[in-house]
């Protein structure tokens, strides 16, 4: 099992918990709803992962325009960030 498959683990175990606790949902199985979370958040994980891995990829694209405007190189990757997940329906 990798890191972010680890987070989302401990995020959905957490997210059940306290969701349970306040009783805010009732389920039979939590085991089952812990993994939909968990299966749920390592998407979302890995999704942002690619968007960061794609703006990252753009900006190499233009580093030389970048370099030579004096730009805040990390300004940007947010910027970028921003927009490609706007296009793509992604929340940050």
């Amino acid at each position: 099992m990798g890191k972010k498959d680890e987070l989302a683990g401990r995020m959905a175990q957490e997210v059940i918990k306290r969701l349970v606790v306040r009783r805010l949902i009732e389920t039979k199985d939590e085991a089952r709803a812990r993994e939909a979370v968990r299966r749920i958040l390592s998407e979302n994980l890995l999704a942002e992962q690619k968007l960061d891995a794609d703006a990252r990829a753009l900006m190499m694209d233009h580093a030389k325009e970048i370099r030579d405007s004096a730009s805040d190189y990390k300004r940007l990757l947010t910027l970028v960030k921003g927009k490609l997940a706007k296009e793509r329906g992604f929340t940050l």
